[in-house]
């Protein structure tokens, strides 16, 4: 897997223009396990983006 399909919650919250408790808030919610784990940060796959916006949008 190429490092930059990895993103953390900070990088998650910044492209969908959403503050980062809400990104860990929706990625708690959905139980998404983190694609890799370095250094104590969690990255997650830059496929996992569609279903945290979609957790993010009201209704």
């Amino acid at each position: 897997m190429d490092a930059t399909e990895l993103l953390t919650a900070g990088k998650i919250a910044a492209e969908l223009k959403v503050p980062g408790p809400q990104v860990k808030k929706a990625i708690a919610a959905l139980k998404l396990k983190p694609t890799v784990v370095k250094g104590g940060c969690s990255y997650f796959a830059r496929a996992a983006l569609p279903k945290i916006k979609k957790a993010l949008s009201p209704g």
